[in-house]
């Protein structure tokens, strides 16, 4: 996906980063919606699901869906889910999530958004993004329509 945004860089976005509870995830249960989204976006993104696990349920919940899941360990969960994103080439990711272990990640993508649901955002990761949405469907609505964000983040 490229969108000139006016007054700032042009974003070649290539793949999309999702934290998973609270983001991808409520209390552990896959938003409804969300598998067949990926889905449908696979062939234009690569979609990656990085997270703790902390209900021990991406696997089975994203079994068919067309995205890499990265399970990190306890500690340093920011720095980890910064270096993902780093590595992927900050330029080309859309980064979404929630938890304050993911500002890092929000900070440091080309595009990072924060997700106020049912879960609630910490308020260090909303302060990190570029745009909130109260729901993850709403980033699909992003990938379908660039233009959404030349009206949101045009100067």
């Amino acid at each position: 996906m490229q969108v000139t945004i006016p007054g700032q860089a042009e974003l070649d976005i290539r793949h999309v980063v999702f934290d998973y509870n609270g983001t991808l995830a409520e209390d552990g249960a896959l938003i409804p919606g969300v598998a067949q989204q990926i889905n449908h976006f696979a062939p234009q993104f690569t979609f990656h699901v990085i997270t703790a696990d902390t209900y021990g349920t991406v696997a089975q919940a994203l079994e068919g869906v067309a995205c890499t899941v990265h399970v990190i360990p306890n500690g340093q969960q920011d720095v980890s889910k910064r270096q993902y994103v780093e590595q992927l080439g900050k330029e080309h990711v859309l980064a979404v999530g929630n938890g304050n272990n993911d500002k890092l990640m929000l900070q440091t993508a080309a595009l990072g958004i924060a997700l106020i649901q049912a879960e609630g955002a910490a308020v260090q990761a909303v302060m990190a993004a570029d745009v909130v949405c109260t729901s993850v469907l709403d980033v699909f609505g992003y990938l379908a329509t660039p233009n959404r964000l030349v009206a949101t983040l045009r100067n």
